[in-house]
């Protein structure tokens, strides 16, 4: 960027308030709208009659203006509308903004303030603690300052990072179809409805007691810590590896559960050699493919085994019983390979969504600051 031809200003110089109120009508519907944070866009409420908005101050949303939440403005909570939220409303926490005098793009103004360097600007003008305490002060932010590129510059910034935004949507939902076939995959194979050619050996039924053996540690974080980095083995607990130890509890690769907490029930495949933290158990493979066992129990819902009101608890004496549908070995082997396929497929392309990310990034930090 040619910093020689940048300018500062005041925001108060480059945006001008927008504001034309709603006179309400007690049995019209209104739809009201709302900002995400961290830059993720508008989101529509559900209609509302007039009546039920009270004695709530709202205003028409006005097209091509740059809006945020006062309230969470610091959690960059900002965004543009579009010709779409016409006849949609917002309350007086969603002040608009439009450019004056052609000195300012609003695409560029939102990547802006989703640089550190923008947000710090929103984190000053809303002071205090955290949350609902730290609203924006209208007047503070239009006092804050800017150093703007010319007008065409802005937007030819603003395109390459569109374009790039684009790249990692698109990106995105291929992920999101990958993932949808790969769970259609696991319906049809693991139950099977679908076979695989050359197969045609009858399944059997197995409860999950009956091919596998369970166990649990009673370790703690603290009974790894004073030995974390002194070993090649991992050990694990509910967010993955969080270290290497110098002993092992499992000879064996298993599958671990967590037992406790938000992520009660989720599975994942843990190494030989290895040992676990108390909030996860292990399922070891008894007459059954590993990696077979981990499909079918990576399909379960187990919401459905989850007791406890406040923190959910998922433990194998109410699961054991589930029933499995088993082929023959050589058929969970075959099985297991397309979906370890589907899975690398969608691990490659996870993988080229973070590099893209951190190439927006990149281009944030070269092209705005």
């Amino acid at each position: 960027m040619n910093m020689k031809h940048q300018s500062t200003y005041l925001f108060r110089d480059i945006l001008e308030r927008v504001e034309v109120p709603v006179n309400v009508e007690p049995d019209k519907e209104y739809v009201q709208i709302g900002i995400r944070s961290h830059g993720k866009g508008l989101f529509y409420k559900e209609p509302v009659l007039g009546k039920a908005l009270g004695n709530k101050q709202v205003f028409w949303i006005q097209p091509n203006c740059f809006i945020l939440n006062v309230v969470f403005a610091w959690e960059q909570a900002i965004t543009k509308t579009t010709e779409n939220e016409i006849g949609m409303i917002g309350s007086h926490r969603f002040p608009m903004y439009r450019p004056k005098n052609d000195l300012v793009d609003i695409n560029y103004l939102i990547y802006y303030f989703l640089t550190k360097r923008g947000t710090d600007i929103l984190e000053a003008a809303s002071p205090g603690g955290a949350g609902r305490n730290r609203t924006l002060g209208q007047e503070r932010f239009l006092k804050s300052k800017i150093t703007l590129p010319p007008l065409p510059e802005q937007q030819k910034i603003a395109a390459i990072l569109s374009t790039q935004d684009k790249v990692i949507e698109l990106k995105e939902k291929l992920l999101a179809q990958k993932q949808q076939q790969k769970k259609y995959l696991m319906q049809q194979l693991l139950t099977g409805k679908k076979r695989l050619p050359g197969f045609n050996e009858k399944w059997r039924f197995a409860k999950l007691e009956n091919v596998s053996k369970y166990s649990a540690s009673a370790a703690s974080f603290k009974t790894y810590e004073s030995h974390l980095g002194c070993g090649p083995y991992p050990v694990y607990d509910a967010s993955g590896c969080f270290g290497n130890i110098d002993f092992y509890e499992n000879e064996q690769p298993y599958i671990s559960i967590v037992k406790d907490g938000a992520g009660a029930g989720r599975v994942a495949l843990c190494k030989e050699k290895s040992s676990t933290i108390g909030t996860l158990g292990c399922i070891f493979a008894n007459d059954i493919d590993l990696l077979y066992l981990f499909y079918c129990m990576s399909a379960v819902d187990f919401q459905i085994y989850s007791n406890g009101s406040t923190i959910p608890h998922v433990y194998y004496k109410d699961y054991k019983n589930m029933v499995l549908y088993l082929p023959c070995e050589l058929e969970q082997k075959a099985i297991v390979e397309i979906l370890s396929a589907a899975d690398h497929e969608i691990d490659l392309l996870q993988k080229s969504i973070e590099a893209e990310k951190q190439k927006k990034k990149a281009l944030m930090q070269l092209l705005l600051t």
